[in-house]
C-alpha cells in the first residue's frame, strides 16, 4: 500500500514553506517510485528503471515532467488501497541534442506498467503536446498490456492511443523503443509508429502468447522465439533496429533524432559536412565488379559516398536484398535505397518491397531527399511470390516512388533490368535526375534471356546452337545493352565517372533543395495492399 506524505511537523497548513515542503516530499516520494526492492528486482532482470532510460535518452536536466502526481480513481479488487503517483507511466518532454522530444515511459515496477485509465489519459496528454509542438514523440515500452481490474476503461485508453498514433502519422517522427513485454492489442501502437527498436533477450511483442499459442495450435515455443527482437529484426520485420542491450539502443534512437526534422513542415538539421565534395572516390571503381554476375557488398558503395562513411542502416537484418538507410551528403540527411546484390543478386521481392516502400513513403512524408542506387536484374520470380502477391506488393514500391514529392537522384550501378528498373525510380516514374556508370546495362531482360526470344528459330537452326547464341548474346548486347543506349534516347541525363559519383550528387541535391511539386487534390489515395 502506498502511504501518502505526513505534513511536517511543526508547521501549519496555511504556512507557504510548509506547502511547499509537503509538494517536495510528494515529489521525493513520486520520483522514488514503489521502491528499493521493486527497482532492485527490475534491475536483476537486466533492465532499467523508467527514469533511468529518460536519462539516457535525454539531454542532462533537460527533462520536464507533466502530470507527476497523477493518481488513478478505479476502485474494486484492491486497487482503492494502490494509488501511487504517476500511476506507472513518466510523461513529458526534454531535448535530444538541443532539439525538443517528447516522451513517454511505462514504470514496470507500478502495476507492471499496465495501462490503466489514468495511465492512459497522460499518455494521450502528451501525445496531443507532441503533436501541438511538432515535435517527435519517443515512448519506452515496458508494460504488461491493459490493466485488468479496470476492465473495457483500459482497452478504451488503447483506442485513444492508436488514434492519435494515426493521426501524427506523417506529421512528427514517432519511435516505439521495445525494453520489456508488449502483447495483444498494445502491440499495435509500435506498429502504427515510424520506428520501432528492441533489446535483446528482454523485449517481445505477440498478439497471443506462448501459453495461447499451445492451448490453440499445440505448438511448443518461447516467448522470445515467438516475439523476441531477433524473430522480429530477421523474420517478421516488425523491428526496425535489435541491440544487445539498454544503453546502445537509447544511444541509437538520439542518433536517429539527429537525423531527422522536428515535424512535416521542417527540413532535417543540417551540419557541417566533413567538405564541399568529399574525396577522389577512386575506390568506387574497384568496389562493383563489370561482369554482372559477381556480386559485391553495395553497403561499401554507401560508405564510400556519404559523408564520414557514416550510415543507418533501417532493416538491416530484414530483406536484406535491398538496403535502406539514412545519411548525409555534404551535412543535409539523405534516405538511400540501394539493391544489394550480396543476397539474392539484389532482386526484389514480396519483402524488399515492402521494406523499400515504407522507407520511401517515410522520406516523403519528412521532407527527406531520396537517392536510389540500382543493380537489379528484377522480381524474383517462383510459385511462392506469385501467389504470394508480389503483383500488389511489388506495385507498393511503385506508388511510392511515384507518390514522392522529395527530390529523387536514381544512379544506375550495373545491371537494371526489366519491371524492376522502372520500379527502382526510374525518370519516366519521376526520378528528377538519373545518373548512371560506364559499367550500365538497362535492359529488358538480360542478354542470354534477351537472344534465346528473339532468335530463338536462328539458335534452332543452325548446326551449331551454342555458337549462334553465343553471337546473338553478342549482337543484342552490342546494339541495345552499351552503357550509352539510355543516354542517346534522354533516359539518362548523364553518363558519370564513378569516382565523381559523390560530388555529383552533392551538386544535383543543393540544386533540387528548394523543389517543389504539388500533388492532385484529394483526401488521399489508395495505394496497393
Amino acid at each position: 500500500m502506498t502511504v501518502l506524505h505526513e505534513r511536517p511537523a511543526g508547521l501549519p497548513v496555511s504556512d507557504a514553506r510548509g506547502r511547499v515542503a509537503e509538494l517536495m516530499g510528494m515529489r521525493e516520494q513520486a520520483v522514488a517510485g514503489p521502491g528499493e526492492k521493486a527497482t532492485e528486482a527490475q534491475h536483476a532482470k537486466g533492465k532499467l528503471t523508467a527514469r533511468e532510460r529518460i536519462g539516457l535518452l535525454l539531454d542532462p536536466g533537460s527533462f520536464n515532467e507533466v502530470e507527476q502526481l497523477r493518481r488513478h480513481r478505479a476502485t474494486g479488487f484492491g486497487l482503492e488501497t494502490k494509488r501511487p503517483y504517476t500511476d506507472g507511466v513518466i510523461t513529458g518532454w526534454g531535448t535530444v541534442e538541443g532539439r525538443t522530444v517528447f516522451v513517454y515511459a511505462h514504470d514496470f515496477r507500478i502495476f507492471g506498467g499496465a495501462l490503466g485509465e489514468a495511465h492512459a489519459t497522460k499518455i494521450h496528454k502528451i501525445m496531443d503536446m507532441a503533436l501541438a509542438a511538432g515535435a517527435p514523440l519517443v515512448s519506452l515500452n515496458d508494460g504488461a498490456g491493459a490493466r485488468i481490474q479496470e476492465g473495457v476503461s483500459a482497452l478504451a485508453g488503447y483506442g485513444g492511443i492508436f488514434q492519435r498514433n494515426t493521426k501524427a502519422s506523417g506529421v512528427i517522427p514517432q519511435v516505439s523503443v521495445m525494453l520489456g513485454p508488449c502483447a495483444g492489442g498494445a502491440a499495435y501502437s509500435p506498429a502504427l509508429t515510424d520506428f520501432v527498436f528492441m533489446v535483446r533477450d528482454t523485449s517481445q511483442m505477440f498478439i497471443t502468447g506462448p501459453d495461447v499459442v499451445r492451448a490453440v495450435t499445440g505448438e511448443e515455443i518461447t516467448q522470445n522465439g515467438l516475439g523476441g527482437a531477433d524473430v522480429h529484426a530477421e523474420t517478421s520485420g516488425v523491428c526496425h533496429f535489435a541491440y544487445d542491450d539498454e544503453e546502445t539502443c537509447l544511444a541509437e534512437v538520439r542518433y536517429l533524432l539527429s537525423l531527422l526534422p522536428a515535424n512535416n513542415r521542417e527540413m532535417p538539421p543540417a551540419v557541417t559536412g566533413p567538405d564541399a565534395v568529399g574525396g577522389s572516390g577512386d575506390a568506387l571503381l574497384d568496389l562493383v565488379p563489370v561482369d554482372g554476375n559477381r556480386p559485391y557488398d553495395m553497403t561499401k558503395v554507401i560508405e564510400e559516398i556519404v559523408d564520414d562513411g557514416d550510415y543507418l542502416e533501417v532493416h538491416e537484418r530484414w530483406a536484406r536484398n535491398i538496403v535502406c538507410a539514412l545519411a548525409r551528403l555534404d551535412g543535409h540527411t539523405v534516405g538511400i535505397v540501394a539493391n544489394q546484390p550480396q543476397s539474392l543478386a539484389g532482386v526484389l521481392d514480396i519483402g524488399a518491397s515492402e521494406k523499400a516502400a515504407r522507407f520511401v513513403q517515410f522520406c516523403d512524408a519528412f521532407n527527406i531527399p531520396i537517392v536510389t542506387l540500382l543493380d537489379v536484374p528484377g522480381f524474383l520470380p517462383g510459385v511462392d511470390q506469385e501467389h504470394g502477391g508480389i503483383i500488389r506488393h511489388g506495385a507498393k514500391l511503385l506508388y511510392a516512388y511515384c507518390n514522392a514529392t522529395v527530390p529523387r537522384i536514381s544512379l544506375i550501378l550495373r545491371k537494371a533490368y526489366g519491371g524492376a528498373y522502372i520500379v527502382m525510380d526510374s525518370q519516366s516514374i519521376g526520378a528528377d535526375l538519373t545518373y548512371a556508370w560506364p559499367t550500365n546495362e538497362i535492359a529488358v531482360m538480360g542478354a542470354e534471356g534477351a537472344a534465346n526470344v528473339i532468335f530463338r528459330r536462328q539458335i534452332a537452326a543452325a548446326e551449331d546452337p551454342e555458337a549462334m547464341r553465343a553471337r546473338m548474346v553478342k549482337e543484342y548486347k552490342a546494339e541495345l545493352m552499351h552503357p550509352y543506349y539510355a543516354a542517346e534516347r534522354g533516359l539518362v541525363d548523364d553518363v558519370i565517372d564513378p569516382a565523381e559519383t559523390r560530388e555529383v550528387l552533392i551538386r544535383s541535391l543543393a540544386m533540387l533543395r528548394n523543389k517543389h511539386a504539388d500533388l492532385p487534390s484529394r483526401k488521399h489515395g489508395n495505394p496497393p495492399q
